[in-house]
Formats: structure tokens, sequence, C-alpha cells
């Protein structure tokens, strides 16, 4: 099973889907005019430098806050993926495999910008007055009522089931339980059973209590994380710079057998390095901009640069601090994948405290992506459901949905557990389920770009006294349908 795995994912990940992801990302880069390198400082005032501003947005329309937002979102993205899937894509593709995280995230950081700003833009109003949007969305709206293209709930369905097929092919319950399990000595099945009762108790709220959670667990599990690497990291001082000097180098010509290792040329590592980066940040994927699209914001290009924040803490720096634990204690040519690599690599930095840390933060990483998916697979079903006729049924079949969405997560691991299935080949299904999504999304960001540049320019004229402003312009799209 795991070839033809690794054959299908070798199809889905090949050289049209890696292109697309890239040069998605570099054409919004050079559209905007460089805006996530040359608006950095910029980006990070109007974010991070605004959480303690008196002037709060409880005026706006939203159901979160904008920090509530992007922290549901970074729970959503930091999670297993920056643990097992960055530690999956060095054990694959080697450490230059870090070096296409980096490319993928940077570029990926003007992409997310992109799909936020979109969301918000095209969302809609339910009947309690909340505001959704997502992909979905921006197709039927920008795509159908726009772009007069009638088919768009082709792309809307593809999208939706690309999406959907994560719903049970899940990895955070199977990488936590294989955490818990494996420091601890309870059982992967034991521990998964823990895991969906919190998750039941933490969706139970809805996504207003999955957003007020998130913004509290999210500071302190990165920044715990980030001091348990950085303590590994400066603990080997003198090995960080040949650890730079192996990324660089074997981004460019792939790696030999080393140890355990078994070797990847360049083909490989670009696509590990790339589809691992996506994965984490998802930056492309279509996922966070649902949850971003319920922020309270004046402005979509506002809570779009909060998506830029989001890949810049989930892979520049969460991602990276778990590559270099990796590579500087020389675990990743270990012959070990996934979770259970990371595991090794915090267990020969710090010792057996070290591997307690790493399964606390796997654990609430895993929590708070579990519980933030959840977050999406409502919002598209509401999409789905949208029309005032179908308000009972949309309420029913989102009251199922809440009890249901815990036991794919549990089953997979019952799965694995019955049939012995290797960490890697979990990570396989993972890349199956990205693709297509992310296919679909970045194509229709193409296609909406003209839109996404006019936000721009209309953000800079009235925020950065850049430029004219158009009054005639509409910040969002249901204030257009308002005034005809």
């Amino acid at each position: 099973m795991e070839t033809i795995l690794e054959t299908i994912v070798d199809w889905l990940w090949g050289l049209p889907l890696i292109f697309t992801v890239l040069f998605v990302g570099l054409y919004f880069t050079i559209g905007s005019k460089f805006f996530q390198f040359g608006y950095l400082p910029h980006i990070f005032k109007a974010t991070f430098g605004r959480l303690f501003s008196k002037k709060d947005s409880n005026k706006e329309k939203g159901i979160l806050t904008p920090f509530q937002a992007v922290s549901t979102a970074i729970g959503g993205s930091v999670g297993v993926g920056n643990i097992g899937g960055v530690a999956t894509a060095i054990a694959v593709g080697g450490p230059g495999a870090v070096f296409w995280m980096w490319v993928t995230a940077f570029l990926g950081m003007m992409t997310k910008t992109v799909e936020v700003s979109l969301a918000v833009h095209y969302r809609s109003t339910d009947e309690k007055g909340n505001p959704y949007g997502g992909p979905t969305y921006y197709m039927e709206k920008g795509l159908g009522e726009e772009k007069k293209f009638k088919y768009w709930k082709i792309p809307a369905f593809l999208f939706g089931f690309g999406i959907f097929t994560t719903f049970f092919i899940t990895l955070q319950n199977y990488t936590v339980s294989e955490a818990v399990s494996s420091t601890f000595k309870i059982g992967m099945i034991p521990s998964s059973f823990i895991y969906v009762t919190l998750i039941y108790v933490i969706i139970y709220g809805g996504i207003k209590r999955i957003g007020e959670i998130a913004s509290k667990l999210i500071p302190f599990m990165s920044i715990f994380y980030i001091l348990a690497s950085l303590f590994i990291i400066f603990k080997n001082f003198s090995e960080i710079g040949p650890v730079f000097g192996l990324i660089f180098e074997s981004a460019f010509s792939g790696m030999a057998a080393v140890g355990g290792f078994t070797g990847a040329v360049i083909a490989q590592v670009i696509r590990m390095g790339v589809a691992r980066a996506v994965y984490s940040n998802e930056a492309g994927w279509g996922t966070s901009p649902m949850i971003h699209s319920t922020a309270k914001t004046n402005h979509p290009i506002k809570q779009g640069m909060w998506g830029a924040i989001e890949v810049f803490i989930d892979t520049i720096v969460i991602c990276s601090m778990t590559a270099f634990t990796i590579i500087i204690t020389g675990a990743w040519s270990s012959g070990l994948d996934g979770a259970a690599l990371t595991l090794s690599a915090f267990e020969t930095g710090i010792g057996e405290s070290g591997r307690m840390i790493l399964t606390l933060c796997i654990f609430l990483f895993g929590l708070t992506t579990t519980t933030g998916w959840y977050t999406y697979y409502e919002i598209i079903l509401r999409h789905l459901f949208g029309g005032v006729s179908k308000i009972k049924t949309k309420n029913k079949t989102l009251n199922f949905y809440k009890w249901l969405y815990p036991i794919p997560g549990l089953l997979m691991v019952v799965y694995a557990v019955a049939y012995d299935l290797p960490g890697k080949a979990v990570w396989y299904f993972a890349d199956i389920t990205t693709a297509i999504p992310t296919f679909i999304n970045l194509v229709i960001l193409l296609i909406l770009s003209k839109k996404f540049f006019a936000l721009l320019r209309d953000y800079k004229a009235r925020h950065l006294n850049i430029g004219t402003v158009d009054p005639n312009f509409h910040v969002f799209y249901e204030d257009k349908l308002k005034k005809k």
C-alpha cells in the first residue's frame, strides 16, 4: 500500500502543482510590488501592533476579533504538520527540503494575504447577522456573479469535496495518540479516546468558543515550543553554521544516503519541501480564509495581513525550529519519520523531559488544529445550506456534524493500530487530500487577481495615503449589492 500511495502523491504533487504553488505566490508578490517584504514593518504594526490598541473592532460586523480569527487559523495550521510533517519532509527529502519550505512560505505570505482578503471581501451575512466566507463564496460571487461564469459550482464542488476528504482522512488524532502512547505507554486507542473527549468539550460552544480558547492557547504553546527548540539549538551553537550549509547545499543537489536516511534526488527534495509547507501553513489551500472571513474588520486587506503573519509564524518560525532541532541533533538520519523523529530529536537534545515537553506541545497543537478545522467544515456546510428556506435543514445538519466530527480521527487510529500502518503512509494520505483543493483554489485566485489588486490599491489610499481614494469603490461585495 505504501508504494501505491507514494505513486499517487508523486503524480498529484508533480511538476504542475509545484509550479502552480510557486508561480501564484511569485505572481502576486511581483504584482503587489513585493508587498510582504517592502511593507513587512507595516504588516507587523497593523497586526501585532494593534493588539493592545484602545481602538477595538466592536462596531464592525463579525463573530471573532481579528486576533481570535488568526489564533483559530494558526491553531488550524500550526499543528502536527509543524512537528510530524516537517520531520517527514526531512526524513524523505533530506535537509534540503527545509530550503524549499522557506521559499514556499515567503511566497505563501502573499498568497495567504490574497485568499484571506478575497474571503473577507466576498463574505455573506446569515440570518443572525454573522458573516461567513471562503473560497466557495468568492467562487460564487467573484467567478459566478461578477465574471458571469455560470459553471462556478463545478470548481466549488471539487474544492469542497477535496476539503471534506480530510474529514475522513485526518492526521491530528493519529499523531497526538502516537506521541502520547509512545511517551506515557498508555496505548494509542485510549489516548485517542481522551483526545476525542476534549474535542467535544471545545467544539460544543461553536466557533466563538473555539476562537476564545485558541486566542489563549496559541500564544502560550507557540512560545513554549520555540523556547524548548531554542534551548536545543543554542546548546549545539557551533553546529548552526554547518546546518545552514547542509540545508542550502542539499536543496540544489539532493542528498546521498547517510545513516538510516535513504537519500533523495533534487525533485524529491523540492516536492517534499513545497508539499509540507502547504500542508503546514495552508497558504493556497483555501482553508484558513474561512475562519478569517468571520473577523471584525473594516477592510479586507487588514485581515489579509494577518494571513501573512500566520504563514510567517507557522513556517518561518515554528517549522524552522522543528527542522533545526532535528538536523542539529543528528536525528534526521536515524531512519525514523513523523512525530517519532521529532520526539527522538527532543529526547537527544534535552533528555527524557524533552520528550515529555514535546508530547505536551503535540497534544496542544493537535487539539487546536482539530478544533480549528471544525470551523472550516462548518462554514462550507453553512454555504451549502445558505438559503433562508433551508434554515431548519442547516441547523439539523450542523448539529449532526458536531457530534460526528471527531469520530473519523478515532477510526483512523483504530485502523492504523489494527493494520500496523506506518507513519510515512499516513502522511501520504495527507498529501493526497491537500493537492486537489489547493490546485483549484490557486487557479481561482489568479482569475480574481484584478479584484485583489484593486483592494490593495484602495487600502493603500485609505490607510497609507498612497494614491487617491475612489469614492465609488466598495470595500465589501455586500455593500455593492445593497447599493444596487
